[in-house]
């Protein structure tokens, strides 16, 4: 019987790679011992793929991790708050949080590197901008797949979206991204990154206050907001120019 063969046809590949390996260094262990080593080098194996397979998933722009944030750079961010967010308490709690500020200060990196910790966790999540989203949304409606495409972004327990408040949207837009909001309240944990205070996005959603409320009302009932100050990290060489 070729064992490594008969591993990688039972799914476990690890195995079949390290088995030659794990048995010459097993010196005096015995056969359960290397068996453990064996077995649990491939259920970790398994986690990173599983891991990696749902980062790919989730369409992250770019798979960051909080080692890789200069916390020298902003002039203002609450460090130890954010750093308790990526414990994930948040996500058992269904909260939402905002990270708030600037082009260049690191929102977007944040938010990704919280969909990847998701991600690692076993849990299903989901990176857009708001940009995609409402135009997928849009194009869904043209062809009465409104329902389908909205369960997209309702589904997963974890949902980024990118870029709120750069760019003006519709009333259309604005009336399908509050029902995406208010479809995940109390099922999930959105977080959104934006250049725009609070008070600001009515002019984002068509200057509709009353469905701008909504909107708030919603998110913000259990959320945490992470404000940040500074200059753009990505003009700091033009800068010391």
């Amino acid at each position: 019987m070729d064992i490594k063969q008969t591993l990688k046809t039972l799914g476990l590949p690890w195995m079949a790679d390290n088995m030659d390996a794990i048995i010459a260094a097993a010196g005096k262990s015995t056969h359960s011992e290397v068996l453990e080593k064996l077995l649990d080098g491939e259920i970790e194996a398994k986690r990173i793929r599983s891991a990696l397979r749902r980062i790919r998933d989730s369409r992250v722009s770019v798979p960051n991790s909080l080692a890789e944030f200069n916390w020298a750079w902003p002039k203002k961010i609450d460090q130890e708050l954010v750093k308790d967010l990526y414990r994930l308490a948040f996500v058992k709690e269904k909260a939402n949080v905002v990270f708030m500020g600037g082009v260049g200060l690191g929102k977007t990196r944040l938010a990704s590197g919280l969909i990847v910790e998701a991600c690692h966790r076993n849990l299903p999540s989901l990176f857009t901008t708001a940009v995609e989203m409402l135009n997928n949304l849009q194009a869904a409606a043209a062809v009465n797949g409104l329902a389908r495409a909205i369960r997209r972004y309702v589904a997963p327990v974890t949902l980024c979206i990118d870029e709120l408040g750069f760019l003006p949207i519709d009333r259309q837009g604005a009336d399908l991204f509050f029902q995406v909001i208010s479809a995940r309240h109390e099922r999930g944990s959105t977080l959104i990154t934006t250049n725009r205070s609070y008070r600001e996005w009515a002019t984002t959603f068509a200057n509709d206050a009353a469905l701008t409320s909504a909107i708030l009302d919603r998110l913000t009932e259990k959320c945490h907001t992470v404000v940040i100050e500074g200059k753009s990290y990505r003009m700091r060489n033009k800068t010391e120019k």
